[in-house]
């Protein structure tokens, strides 16, 4: 079925089953599937397809750009880039007086000062502004955990891992994923408090996550917010 609302039109499938109550269900591919009791009115179908039409949208909208891969950027005017779970634009200005390219971040916009207006100068500016960011945002999480634990790391590190979004080895030296400053703090908080649970159990065994669940009890939905939010935390 194909329904318009406040402009837009979205198509979704009803599937009707012995069930009390209708459902509005999304796949990883972004279709959406409406499942309600055998002899449910369109119009009751619909009205709860309205009720929830922004959250639809958006959500439909993701996952089809999700399956894309990686999100492409660009260095231009108003590009939006991620940090700290919030989406804010940048905008570039030239000063061939300045010693190094940086970043000024002001709450609204991430304003990029490069020598010259090349690409990959605004690029690498982006990608020191968030080793920094992790890096600083990392060694105050752990200082704000630690009370937890009986030993403290010896090391800290940011990487560009492809693969992990933090380690820790038996000499408690640990490594974190620079594209962390782009999640929110109770993330960053989550994969932190991972990593210091394996300064005391080294394997992801049911005592580790006993662990985790106890210092951190919605620890999946952090993991899922990394899930779902990877493919968009680039630069």
């Amino acid at each position: 079925m194909n329904h318009t609302f406040l402009g837009e039109t979205i198509h979704f499938d009803i599937n009707y089953k012995n069930r009390k109550s209708i459902g509005i269900y999304l796949d990883s591919y972004g279709h959406v599937e409406v499942q309600a009791p055998r002899g449910t009115p369109d119009e009751s179908i619909l009205k709860l397809v309205e009720d929830n039409w922004e959250a639809i949208l958006e959500n439909s909208k993701e996952r089809k750009e999700r399956l894309k891969g990686d999100q492409e950027k660009v260095y231009v005017q108003g590009e939006p880039f991620l940090y700290l779970g919030k989406t804010y634009p940048i905008e570039v200005h030239q000063d061939p007086t300045i010693k190094q390219d940086h970043i000024k971040f002001d709450d609204k916009t991430m304003h990029v000062f490069v020598q010259q207006m090349e690409e990959e100068r605004i690029k690498q500016a982006l990608k020191r502004f968030y080793y920094q960011r992790c890096k600083a945002m990392v060694e105050k999480s752990i200082s704000k955990h630690q009370h937890h634990f009986k030993t403290k790391p010896t090391s800290i590190k940011v990487t560009d891992s492809k693969k992990t979004w933090g380690t820790c080895d038996a000499k408690r030296k640990m490594t974190f994923n620079w594209k962390l400053a782009m999640a929110p703090p109770e993330v960053i908080d989550y994969v932190v408090i991972h990593e210091m649970c394996h300064m005391v159990h080294l394997n992801h065994d049911r005592s580790f996550w006993r662990l985790v669940g106890k210092i951190v009890p919605d620890y999946k939905e952090k993991e899922n917010w990394l899930a779902v939010s990877s493919w968009k935390m680039t630069v």
